[in-house]
Order: C-alpha cells, then structure tokens, then sequence
C-alpha cells in the first residue's frame, strides 16, 4: 500500500469473498524514527479452526477473478499439505487453525488479488531470516520457527537470526514460495517505487 497500491481498491476487492464482519484499517504510523504503513485485518471471533474444504469453498465462492481464486487457493493447499504430512493424515482432513481464521484469508486473497492489480510479472526473494525460540499455538508450545513453517520452506534458502521471535510465518512462507520465481542475493534492478510495511513490534 505504501509503494502506490490503492486502499479503496483493495477493500473493494476482498468485499468479493463471501465474508462479513471485517474491516481493513490502515494507517501511517511511526516505527523508530521512521514512517511506514501499518494494514490491520480486523475481524470477529473466530472458530477454533476451520476445516480445509470449508476455506476453499470461501474461496471458490468468491467473485474474485479465476486467476486470483487458482492462486490463493494454491498458497492454502501448499500450507495444508504441510500440515497434514507433521499430523500424519490426509490433506482433505487438515483442519487450519491460524490458516483458517477469516484474516488470514483475507491476507491470502489480498496479497495475491495485489500483485496482479499492480502489475508485478516477477519476485525475488532474499533467504528466510528464521528466528528462535517458542510460541504457543492451537496445540500447545511450539519452536520457533513453526514446524510447519519449516516445512514449506523445504528447499529454499535460509538464514539463521538471534532474534527471539516468529519472522516466518506457514502463511508468509507460503506466500512467497508460490510467489517467487527466484531466491537469493539482491539482484541489479532500476528502483522505481519505495513502500515500508509496519508490523505491531518495533
């Protein structure tokens, strides 16, 4: 949004998914001396979790564009897939639990529905800086980085960080997996637009 995406429009766009009770609130915020914009999903309480055919059925029925709907529904089944293969069961079974709340498809939709509205025909990606340490998920305390985090970024490049925190979410690491046509190093490039994202740490 801060690099020229319009907000009118993307709110426009994501009032296509069959949801209601949601808000998208942005606004510029200061982050060490810095300005950046900061993007909340705001929804209503959310069911423990949802299972997988249930979220791509909020996709399908969308009138969200078919290319968008084909590559939101990607970015799900690469987390769902993950998920099922560290609970050992069947990816139609998975139920999504962070996944699965209304935000994070909403994340999901809107993060795809933009690239294309921007007209961005390729990504490269540094590698994923993982931090360390423990969160507490639907199943209780788990390491940093999520296992399932871990999983998506399977043969992609990594780098280690002593930060105590989540960096990389599944949500994130899908995103940019299925997004990105290249990982590496920083590569020559006219720079044509600057955008800074805030997220809630400083």
């Amino acid at each position: 949004i801060d690099a020229g995406l319009e907000v009118e429009w993307l709110r426009a766009e994501l009032g296509k998914l069959p949801l209601s009770g949601w808000e998208l609130k942005t606004r510029r915020v200061d982050k060490n001396g810095f300005t950046a914009v900061k993007v909340d999903v705001v929804v209503g309480p959310q069911p423990h979790s949802r299972p997988l055919p249930e979220i791509e059925r909020v996709i399908r029925e969308s009138t969200l564009t078919e290319s968008v709907k084909r590559r939101s529904l990607e970015v799900v089944r690469i987390i769902a897939a993950e998920e099922a293969k560290i609970h050992g069961m069947a990816i139609e079974e998975v139920h999504l639990h962070e996944v699965g709340g209304e935000d994070a498809i909403i994340d999901i939709c809107g993060s795809i529905a933009a690239v294309e509205h921007l007209g961005i025909q390729r990504i490269e990606c540094s590698p994923f800086p993982l931090g360390r340490g423990f969160i507490n998920g639907a199943h209780g305390q788990i390491p940093l980085p999520a296992p399932a985090a871990v999983g998506i970024m399977k043969g992609l490049p990594i780098t280690g960080s002593p930060i105590q925190a989540e960096l990389v979410t599944p949500t994130g690491a899908a995103l940019l997996k299925h997004l990105s046509s290249r990982f590496g190093n920083l590569p020559s490039m006219l720079l044509e637009s600057v955008g800074y994202g805030a997220g809630s740490w400083n």
